[in-house]
């Protein structure tokens, strides 16, 4: 939580920290102690010298203990919004969150799904759909979503894990042919059970190093 009696920064480093919580995608929010926003995305100001990057690790691992998997600047943002800090810039960083990782104690963090966002500073709302934009337009260049799953998986939530994060409906056929083509995962010796069908084969993400760098699933198969 940042100190709002120390000096006003020059500029602020947001953080988006996304991860599945009951089946949908949410976002970890702050709570406000004073002023008109009573929630924001934790943010901070850096130190001297601190690289920006290094800045958004330091503030993910004093919330949750641990860093992001997967982490990526969003953009700087200095358009004259409102934000908790008042400075004149913004710059926002993304980042996931593995699956059942342990919520923050003390209630001054939650998680919110994403339909769910209550009112955030102008500046902050911009930095977090920002943020949902940049990753959707990274999912067919990298791996995005292998990295919120646990190691081994089924085909069955790694397609839940791309719906979430897609914000979107995928045919089954479709999105394991667009799999199929991407060479990214090998099947395991596992099976596991999910309901009273067949037990389901795990997989792991293995991708093919003598295939073209094709990091992704190409989302305009999956159509």
């Amino acid at each position: 939580m940042p100190d709002r009696r120390a000096r006003k920064p020059h500029y602020s480093i947001d953080v988006v920290l996304l991860t599945p919580v009951r089946g949908q995608l949410a976002v970890l929010l702050c709570r406000s102690p004073e002023g008109r926003d009573k929630w924001s995305l934790p943010w901070e100001g850096p130190r001297p010298g601190e690289a920006l990057d290094v800045t958004a690790a330091r503030i993910t691992k004093g919330i949750l203990g641990e860093d992001a998997v997967w982490r990526e600047q969003v953009g700087a943002f200095g358009d004259g919004k409102r934000h908790p800090a008042d400075t004149d810039l913004s710059v926002g960083f993304a980042g996931l969150i593995p699956m059942g990782t342990p919520s923050p104690v003390g209630g001054v963090y939650a998680w919110f799904p994403l339909a769910d966002v209550p009112q955030l500073a102008p500046r902050q709302r911009q930095v977090l759909d920002s943020a949902i934009l940049m990753i959707r337009g990274r999912m067919d260049q990298s791996p995005v979503a292998f990295r919120l799953l646990p190691q081994t998986f089924t085909l069955t939530e790694l397609q839940q894990m791309y719906e979430l994060l897609l914000a979107k409906r995928l045919h089954k056929a479709s999105f394991r042919r667009a799999l199929q083509g991407a060479w990214l995962v090998e099947p395991t010796d596992e099976w596991r059970s999910e309901g009273r069908g067949r037990p389901a084969q795990l997989y792991r993400y293995s991708p093919r190093k003598r295939r073209p760098a094709q990091r992704g699933i190409r989302l305009d198969l999956l159509s």
